[in-house]
């Protein structure tokens, strides 16, 4: 697909948000659907898009690995379809260079998927208590590990990163674009809160000020330091230009992860903190889960 296509599928993908919550479908290329589940946890509903293979309507004993791909701070569940990420996995399954798997796109607003400092927002119990057993009891999937990948952008890298290198018995692969990597945050006053708006975004997560420890005890870079990643597969990239400066923590993540012997893909690419570099770069990420899926479906020799 070229990077001209992916940058005309928002204008073709904005007829999705009209009727986002009525199944969308293309002939021979499967379809999306945008709904919402009513939690408990969170105590409201969480509205969610899930792409669907090919061969999964007509298939009905077939069961299917899963991706679920975390949107970044100030997207929503939908980034993936009207950003042309749908476009570009029905070219690549026209093409046969991606296994049939689905994808699912959570609400995860400002939560980087983590439960708040101060236990407000659950958003990480919700995740792997509620939406993941929902998703695979709702749709057929295959339920064992190998076939569960994660993924995200920005925000969604984070948490993407986070909660594989925490749960690596949950999750066979995980990739991250840009993730909002930082190995140590800066001193903040209590007034820095009411003066950046990005503190305020912050602060609604990881304490305002932000609790250093706590930051510290979720941070996917102190995580990777013990986690037990040995039969994880893992990739990430990031701008070299990178508007917050990420490309710094990726460089750190894959000096940790090198140091422990620990397998891994890494690249920094030219670019910035911005779609056009992810839209470059994504196939490589879901070409990366349609692998390691294939892999796991090999016998063992």
């Amino acid at each position: 697909m070229s990077n001209r296509r992916w940058l005309t599928a928002v204008a073709l993908t904005l007829a999705v948000l009209a009727f986002a919550a009525t199944p969308t479908r293309a002939a021979d290329t499967g379809r999306a659907e945008c709904l919402s589940l009513k939690s408990k946890i969170l105590g409201k509903q969480v509205p969610y898009c899930t792409l669907l293979p090919p061969s999964y309507d007509a298939d009905k004993d077939r069961h299917y690995p899963i991706l679920y791909f975390l949107h970044g701070l100030g997207d929503n569940e939908q980034s993936f379809v009207r950003s042309g990420g749908w476009n570009l996995t029905e070219d690549l399954w026209e093409r046969h260079q991606l296994s049939e798997f689905l994808i699912v796109t959570p609400a995860g607003e400002a939560s980087f998927y983590i439960n708040s400092h101060d236990g407000h927002s659950r958003y990480e119990d919700f995740l792997l208590r509620e939406f993941i057993p929902f998703i695979e009891h709702r749709y057929r999937v295959t339920g064992n590990h190998a076939d569960r990948g994660i993924g995200g952008i920005s925000m969604g890298g984070y948490g993407a990163l986070r909660l594989a290198f925490l749960h690596p018995e949950l999750f066979g692969s995980v990739t991250a674009q840009s993730a909002a990597l930082i190995e140590r945050l800066p001193d903040f006053k209590p007034s820095d809160a009411q003066r950046s708006p990005r503190m305020q975004v912050l602060g609604g997560v990881f304490g305002s000020p932000p609790d250093r420890a706590f930051w510290d005890r979720n941070n996917p870079l102190t995580i990777a330091h013990t986690a037990n990643l040995a039969g994880l597969k893992i990739y990430f990239d990031c701008g070299s230009e990178d508007d917050f400066g990420f490309e710094a923590g990726a460089a750190t993540l894959d000096k940790i992860l090198t140091a422990r012997h620990i397998t891994h893909e890494f690249h920094i690419y030219p670019g910035r903190h911005d779609w056009t570099y992810f839209a470059d770069h994504l196939p490589a990420v879901l070409e990366f889960h349609s692998q390691s899926f294939a892999a796991a479906a090999r016998p063992a020799k």
